[in-house]
C-alpha cells in the first residue's frame, strides 16, 4: 500500500490491472467493513485475516526489537494513557489526540502518534478503517471475529512464513527465500539454516527445485505450482489464468509502481525492462519521470507512460511516453490494444478528458485521438 495518489493508490493500481471492473470502495469494503483482509508493517502490505494467527507471532518479536522494547519501557505511561483514551472514546486517529511531546520521527511529531503506532506494529490494535489514507485505531478484539484472535506458536508460525515466501514471490533462490524469510519471522536466518528449511520442504513434496537457462544456482518454487510452470514453458496458457474479459494481447495493462512484477528490479530481471520507480529523486535526476507505469502488452513490457490526473480539469494527463521499440508504435493491434488501456483507465479514475499530445510517434497519438474521442475535448 503507498498513500500517493497521483492518478489512483498504486495498490488500487495493482488490483484494478486484475480485477474486472475493480473500484478502491471493493478493497475498503474487503478490509474495513468484511474484515477479510487487514493492512500491516513498516512495508505496508495486505494480508487475508486467516493468517493473522501467525503474524502476532512475528509482531510479539517486532516488540522485542532493541528500538521498540525501549520505547515501551520509556514511555509505559504514554502507552497507559493512549490506551485508556481508546477505550473510552475509540475508534481513534492520530488526529484525535493532542499528544503531550513533540517527536522527530519519520511516522509522526506527537509522542500519541508514536505511540499507536507502536501498539499496531506489536499487535495490540488495528486499523478500524482509514479516512483518506490516515489510520483510525481501535483494540483488536473489537474489529476482528474470536476464530482469528489468538497467535500461533512460533514454530507454527514459522512454518506457514516458509511457504508463504513463494507462495508471494514465486521462483526463489535459497537467498532469496532467506532474506524474505527473515522479513517475515522478523528474525535473521543464518546462512546454514535456509539449506535445511529447503531441504526438509524438498523431502516433504512442498516445493520443486528447478534449474533456469543462464543461472549458476538452483531455483525452487511450489509443487503446486510447477504444473503451471510446465504449462507456461510449453508455450500454454493454465485454464485458471484465462481472463474474464480481454487479454493483454487485445487491451495493455498498466502495472502499478510498486507491482510485484516490475518492482524491487524484476523487470530488468524478468522482462530486460529497466524500471525505477522515481517519485523520491529530484527532478533533475529523473530519466522517465515522476510516476512512471510500464506497460504489460502480451507477455511484455514493451513501453512506459508517466501520467497525471488533474482534478480540477478532470483530466488525464500523459506527461511522457515512450517505447522500447519504435516499431511498436507502428504497429495497428498495439495502437488498438493501447487505446483500450487508456480508455479503461479513463473511466477507472472517473476523468472527463484525456490529454495524449505526449504520445510519439505521430501515427499512434492519432489512432488513440480517432479510437477515444469521446474522452479528448481538449
Amino acid at each position: 500500500m503507498d498513500p500517493l495518489n497521483i492518478i489512483a493508490r498504486s495498490h488500487d493500481l495493482a488490483l484494478w490491472a486484475r480485477v474486472v471492473d475493480y473500484q478502491s470502495d471493493d478493497l475498503d469494503a474487503l478490509l474495513y467493513r468484511d474484515r477479510a483482509f487487514f493492512d500491516y508493517g513498516g512495508n505496508l502490505r495486505i494480508y487475508p485475516m486467516s493468517e493473522l494467527p501467525y503474524w502476532r507471532a512475528a509482531m510479539r518479536r517486532k516488540g522485542k526489537e532493541a528500538r521498540w522494547a525501549s520505547f515501551a519501557l520509556q514511555n509505559r505511561g504514554l502507552l497507559k494513557e493512549v490506551k485508556a483514551e481508546l477505550r473510552a472514546r475509540g475508534p481513534l486517529g492520530n488526529r484525535d489526540l493532542a499528544g503531550q511531546n513533540r517527536v522527530y520521527s519519520y511516522r509522526g511529531r506527537k509522542d500519541t502518534t508514536l505511540a499507536l503506532y507502536y501498539l499496531w506494529l506489536t499487535g495490540e490494535v488495528m486499523v478500524h478503517h482509514r479516512v483518506g489514507f490516515e489510520r483510525v485505531y481501535d483494540f483488536r478484539e473489537n474489529i476482528i471475529s474470536s476464530s482469528v484472535n489468538r497467535t500461533a506458536t512460533a514454530q507454527e508460525a514459522e512454518r506457514f512464513f516458509a511457504r508463504k515466501v513463494f507462495a508471494f514471490r514465486g521462483l526463489c533462490t535459497a537467498k532469496s527465500w532467506a532474506s524474505w524469510m527473515s522479513f517475515f519471522i522478523q528474525r535473521p536466518i543464518r546462512q546454514t539454516e535456509a539449506p535445511r528449511w529447503l531441504n526438509r520442504m524438498l523431502i516433504a513434496g512442498e516445493i520443486t527445485s528447478i534449474l533456469v537457462e543462464g543461472e549458476k544456482e538452483p531455483y525452487y518454487l511450489l509443487t503446486d505450482d510447477a504444473t503451471s510452470l510446465f504449462i507456461v514453458t510449453e508455450g500454454h496458457v493454465p485454464d485458471g489464468w484465462r481472463p474474464l474479459d480481454t487479454t493483454t494481447q487485445e487491451e495493455v495493462v498498466f502495472l502499478a509502481p510498486l507491482d510485484a512484477v516490475g518492482a524491487g528490479g524484476r523487470a530488468r530481471k524478468l522482462f530486460d525492462f529497466d524500471y525505477i520507480w522515481e517519485v523520491y529523486k529530484p527532478a533533475a535526476k529523473r530519466r522517465w519521470g515522476y510516476y512512471t507505469l510500464p506497460i504489460l502488452y502480451g507477455d511484455q513490457l514493451v513501453a512506459r507512460l508517466d501520467p497525471k490526473f488533474d482534478r480540477e480539469t478532470g483530466t488525464l494527463i500523459l506527461n511522457s511516453f515512450w517505447l522500447e521499440n519504435e516499431r511498436t508504435g507502428k504497429d495497428a493491434n498495439f495502437a488498438e490494444a493501447l487505446t483500450r488501456g487508456l480508455v479503461r483507465l479513463v473511466r477507472f479514475v472517473k476523468a472527463q478528458d484525456l490529454d495524449v499530445s505526449a504520445v510519439r510517434p505521430a501515427i499512434l497519438r492519432k489512432h488513440i485521438q480517432a479510437n477515444a474521442k469521446e474522452f479528448i475535448r481538449h
